[in-house]
């Protein structure tokens, strides 16, 4: 842990300053900002919300949305009412010695709130889940484990009666990861999307009913109107947020916070107009999105990044560590003792006709059958099928100090017509135009393949023979690809014997450049159970609080499932709200 003591303002510091009197401000607009934002409102304070980019939602909005909450009044109405001590049991398996008191303490804090979170949320807001009925917990060989319903994502939500001056302020789709712009959400929208391309009439005529009006809305509104996932989350919170007068302000970047001597008392923002004293009565929120942005600090903490810019962020680019600095400069902690620094997701670059990249995560394609990943060695290094940070764990771990980190992802003819190749589409989109940009690396045989890419021939033509044996016995000896639950579930049920395998045998073949990256941050700000930033003696700093990929993560630096930065960033931020409003007990 680190620590930093100056830098903040006082008082007469900013008293030549225009300024602005609320209870509550928020530093950020993504998924923790928010949820404190609307808690706090809901229970009658006043709240600014102050975002550095130009629309909110932050990393939220590019995310799928989805929320590890454990222990839900939604998940008992579906028939699933787990004893709390199984949660604990599965988190003590994943995180190991990191489970330690402290964190016990934060991760009781967690399970004791998150189902009020929920409640509140859906019954009381604009916010509307729907339950993860068949998203397992990632590691289904430990005890306590969850196959189902540990999970809530957003309802899909159309947006196009809400106000025109509330839409200018929501990010939209993250283009890499739509259909040209269109949101596709997973489970029964994706899978059913996804059968277009096996020849489903019935896939045929859903997908026309997504695509024709999602087209229409782009020609008339500009934008996509009906969102799902993360910009459906976000899309959900700003609107719960503007109903409940919370004033939202966007290119309005919080620069220093501002002490009275004995606790924080607001900050200052930077305008159009210019800087601007907001006095928060109540206290002030740090939510600004973590520090993925952040080379300086990347280059300190990520593994095997030496310049810091071998590293590529699936976070806006505002995410540069503004909360952190400011903690530090009250005096909080900087709280690196994780396992890993980041939630790694693995990426691959994708070149656009105006000469930039997008970021492209590979989180599906990997775990469907005939296909894996390789290094330069041309060897197998991870289980695919597993959660996108052991992709990226796994790269890591198997790269030795001074070579590239990097992969790539191999497959047949068959797999790229069937399902998606990191952003190539399957069938009817074309693969030509992946194929001339250089996304898609294509040749007639494995040894054409592996020179191209720059990977050893000889053993990657024995890594996939060895593969492809296996594989039509549903087996891998080597990593046991499709033996949990988790790795089932992400492969293709009309696959067997094992839905995650098969092998890899039709020519041409194709590969994708993968790289490492990351959806944000695990290391953080220090904070205690009620969401205060504590300094080095554990103490809270009057006023001030934190929530979101700012707040340091509870999982210490693992992933043991999905969507467990959104579940504790929603929690906390309305525990964060709540201890802010003096809302002491939960409502029964």
């Amino acid at each position: 842990m680190t620590q930093q003591t100056n830098g903040i303002l006082t008082l007469q510091d900013v008293a030549g300053l225009p300024h602005h009197d609320t209870d509550v401000l928020v530093a950020g607009g993504g998924a923790g900002g928010l949820a404190a934002a609307i808690t706090a409102a809901y229970h009658g304070l006043n709240v600014v919300v102050a975002d550095k980019a130009a629309a909110l939602g932050g990393a939220t909005s590019w995310s799928g949305g989805w929320a590890w909450t454990p222990g839900t009044s939604l998940a008992k109405a579906e028939g699933v009412d787990e004893d709390p001590e199984q949660f604990r049991t599965y988190l003590r398996g994943v995180l190991g010695d990191r489970y330690t008191e402290a964190a016990g303490e934060k991760i009781d804090a967690f399970l004791e709130a998150v189902p009020h979170m929920v409640d509140f949320f859906h019954h009381r807001t604009d916010l509307k889940f729907v339950t993860g009925a068949k998203i397992n917990d990632i590691y289904g060989d430990l005890p306590g484990a969850g196959t189902g319903n540990r999970s809530v994502g957003p309802a899909p939500v159309n947006v196009k009666n809400y106000p025109k001056a509330l839409l200018k302020k929501m990010r939209r789709q993250y283009y890499p990861t739509s259909f040209f712009g269109m949101g596709i959400m997973a489970g029964k929208d994706l899978a059913t999307m996804l059968s277009a391309s096996q020849f489903s009439p019935k896939g045929w005529v859903y997908a026309a009913g997504r695509v024709i009006p999602h087209a229409w809305d782009m020609v008339t509104r500009g934008r996509s109107l009906h969102l799902v996932n993360g910009t459906a989350l976000t899309a959900r919170l700003v609107k719960s947020a503007n109903d409940l007068g919370v004033e939202l302000l966007v290119r309005t970047p919080v620069q220093q916070l501002v002490s009275d001597g004995s606790r924080v008392v607001g900050a200052v923002v930077s305008t159009t107009e210019g800087s601007r004293f907001i006095r928060a009565r109540r206290g002030v929120v740090l939510a600004t999105g973590g520090f993925p942005n952040d080379v300086q600090r990347r280059r300190e903490l990520f593994p095997q990044t030496p310049t810091g810019a071998e590293h590529w962020s699936l976070a806006p680019r505002e995410s540069e560590g503004d909360g952190l600095d400011m903690a530090l400069a009250a005096g909080g902690v900087f709280d690196t003792e994780m396992r890993s620094p980041a939630a790694w997701c693995p990426v691959s670059l994708v070149p656009y006709p105006n000469g930039e990249k997008g970021v492209f995560p590979h989180i599906m394609d990997r775990a469907k059958p005939g296909s894996i990943g390789v290094r330069q060695n041309g060897r197998r290094f991870v289980n695919e099928a597993n959660g996108y940070y052991d992709y990226v764990d796994g790269l890591l771990s198997a790269t030795e100090d001074g070579e590239p980190v990097e992969s790539w992802q191999i497959a047949d003819s068959t797999f790229v017509r069937k399902y998606p190749l990191g952003f190539a589409k399957p069938i009817p989109m074309p693969l030509l135009p992946y194929i001339q940009a250089g996304y898609l690396i294509k040749a007639d045989t494995i040894e054409e393949l592996a020179e191209k890419c720059g990977i050893d021939p000889v053993a990657l033509t024995e890594t996939v023979r060895e593969f492809n044996e296996n594989a039509r016995r549903g087996e891998d000896p080597e990593f046991h690809r499709g033996a949990s639950p988790f790795n089932r579930y992400g492969g293709d049920p009309k696959v067997g014997p094992n839905p995650s395998l098969a092998p890899i045998q039709k020519g041409p073949f194709y590969a994708v450049h993968v790289r490492p990256g990351s959806f944000g941050t695990f290391a953080g700000i220090a904070a205690d159970s009620r969401s205060r930033v504590i300094n080095d003696a554990g103490e809270p700093i009057p006023g001030l609080y934190t929530a979101g990929n700012d707040h340091a993560s509870i999982m210490r630096g693992t992933y043991p499932s999905g969507g467990i930065n959104l579940g504790p960033a929603l929690t906390f931020g309305y525990v964060a709200g709540r201890d802010l409003a003096g809302v002491e007990e939960y409502e029964v």
